[in-house]
């Protein structure tokens, strides 16, 4: 299930076997973006005629590649990408980005029909895709939202953690962490969230933060911690007990 640990072998899998593998919900993967990374790279390994690779990748591998999981930093590189036909590299793009500005419980409608779930179903990613809202004006500020199921939480304890896929602001690469923390008198055990910057040489942001929660499912977001933080590659602000 683990792509990562077998690179080597897998290279050399026949296509039919890497059909089978991509067909699988239970993946683990880090996102979705390292699945079309793999198919591409596959492809271009095995496949060293421009046109047999474009006509796999086209009719065999992308229509398993889930691009509603992949950022949209890799969605324009796929658009970029000479092994691809641009015209369904386009209409997967659009249909990507459709689906990510759709409403949330049509996106659930779409991961349970049964049609269409294996384009929109999630994997078992290790790093959690976020849903993210940017703006330019009056000054960089982007909203990142960060949707756990109740049995995601569960397994959470007593010290498990659970990473968010990468955002970006002000040119840097920051990501959400939720843990299962004990709280500061090492009573009980709560939930915590973390806002963190990727590594990134020594270059530091300071950001003016805030964390909101729905404290039950049908509830608006309510403000539960805001402050300033000055951030360095490797550093996190944010909560041991959220709630």
């Amino acid at each position: 299930k683990d792509l990562t640990k077998f690179q080597d072998e897998v290279m050399n899998i026949p296509l039919a076997g890497i059909e089978a593998i991509l067909c699988s919900n239970d993946l683990q993967v880090a996102s979705e973006d390292a699945v079309y990374d793999f198919v591409i790279k596959w492809a271009r390994a095995q496949c060293p005629r421009t046109e047999e690779r474009r006509e796999i990748l086209g009719t065999r591998l992308l229509p398993l590649v889930r691009f509603s999981h992949m950022t949209c930093r890799k969605l324009r590189k796929v658009l970029a990408c000479s092994d691809l036909d641009h015209e369904q590299a386009s209409k997967s793009v659009t249909d990507a980005l459709l689906y990510k500005a759709d409403a949330p419980h049509r996106q659930r409608a779409l991961a349970a029909d049964v049609l269409t779930c294996r384009k929109y179903t999630e994997r078992a990613y290790k790093y959690r895709p976020l849903k993210v809202v940017e703006f330019d004006q009056p000054y960089p500020q982007c909203i990142a939202y960060l949707d756990l199921k109740r049995e995601e939480c569960s397994r959470l304890f007593p010290s498990g953690r659970i990473y968010s896929q990468a955002f970006h602001l002000a040119g840097q690469g920051f990501f959400l962490s939720a843990h299962c923390n004990m709280d500061q008198q090492s009573a009980f055990h709560c939930f915590g969230l973390f806002l963190g910057m990727q590594e990134k040489g020594s270059t530091s942001v300071t950001v003016d933060y805030e964390f909101a929660a729905r404290t039950r499912p049908s509830g608006d977001f309510v403000s539960k911690y805001k402050g300033y933080y000055t951030f360095t590659g490797g550093k996190a602000v944010g909560y041991r007990n959220l709630f």
